[in-house]
């Protein structure tokens, strides 16, 4: 029997590279070095279409494999030694979704939040994750709405074995919420925008900066 293609590493490397079915199936086409990784051989195999790709990550979602797929990954890195768990670097970005009431409900995704950042408004989702601070690897995930605060949901993204955390001033005030009672970390936030402002113009300013 021939190789078939991989498509758990195929749905993989599209969320590595964030790339759309399209974008995925066109990598398939045009890199040579993905194809192998993926199991596809061109005298042996089709390359999968978009729709394929589509399909498969309906799969996934639809037995809600995702997590799954993310623990097996993080326990194999873990036993590789690539996950030091001496550390973790938090920090959060958010999704947009669109605000259009034009769809078959006439409502907005009920989940789905308005925002503020800087002088800013956004809507959508928000999402954290949890870094190892050795090897940038991320080892946790949480989904929130827009608005909830980034220290919110920070107790989420640690697996408990950190000696420090860092985070930057969105997670001010971080050491002072209840989950976090008891941890023996050394929370290192960073200062707001405002403070770093008046910091003087010295060795010792660029030391604190």
């Amino acid at each position: 029997m021939g190789w078939r293609p991989c498509y758990g590493l195929i749905h993989l490397m599209q969320n590595w590279w964030s790339l759309t079915n399209d974008a995925m199936e066109d990598a398939l086409i045009d890199n040579g070095a993905i194809r192998p990784f993926a199991g596809i051989d061109l005298v042996k195999n089709n390359i999968p279409d978009a729709t394929t790709i589509l399909a498969f990550r309906h799969v996934v979602e639809q037995h809600q494999l995702a997590e799954e797929i993310f623990k097996t990954m993080e326990q194999y890195l873990e036993e590789k030694g690539l996950l030091l768990r001496e550390g973790t670097v938090v920090d959060a970005t958010i999704i947009h979704a669109p605000t259009s009431t034009k769809n078959e409900k006439m409502d907005r995704e009920p989940e789905m939040h308005q925002t503020r950042k800087g002088n800013q408004w956004f809507f959508g989702m928000k999402v954290q994750i949890g870094v190892d601070k050795n090897s940038g690897l991320i080892h946790s995930v949480a989904t929130m709405s827009a608005h909830v605060s980034d220290g919110g949901m920070a107790a989420e993204l640690l697996h408990g074995e950190e000696k420090v955390l860092y985070g930057d001033a969105g997670y001010q005030g971080l050491e002072k919420r209840e989950e976090m009672a008891g941890r023996e970390v050394d929370f290192r936030i960073a200062m707001g925008p405002g403070k770093r402002r008046h910091l003087p113009d010295d060795e010792e300013g660029d030391v604190q900066q």
